[in-house]
């Protein structure tokens, strides 16, 4: 359940840098994406993360999950990373070049903002 990361530290280890393109389908990630080493979400692989608020490519990153993105429609949920804070809006914004594709709700841990 992505519930009980909310407010919580993470790591998270990049995968697709800002920058880089989406290995099947044909857009660049605006934002650092990558995954919770050590995890498992519900599509079997690790739990995938947004990192928002960095303007460079990275490798890894440390921060606090501040949202999920619930997909409605897809059983693969997303957190949200920062160490920033962001509203409802900025993180639509920021994801949506990914989640337009899907039915998607935004999760916020209110205790961060």
């Amino acid at each position: 359940m992505l519930e009980n990361y909310l407010g919580k530290e993470v790591v998270v280890k990049v995968d697709r840098p800002l920058g880089s393109k989406h290995p099947t389908y044909n857009y660049i990630y605006p934002l650092n994406y990558g995954y919770i080493p050590g995890t498992k979400a519900a599509d079997g692989e690790e739990v995938d993360a947004y990192i928002l608020g960095e303007a460079h490519s990275l490798d890894q990153y440390k921060g606090i999950v501040i949202g999920i993105v619930r997909r409605k429609n897809d059983i693969e949920d997303k957190l949200i990373v920062s160490n920033k804070s962001f509203s409802l809006e900025e993180i639509k914004q920021a994801v949506h070049f990914q989640e337009q594709y899907f039915n998607t709700e935004i999760i916020m841990n209110r205790g961060f903002l």
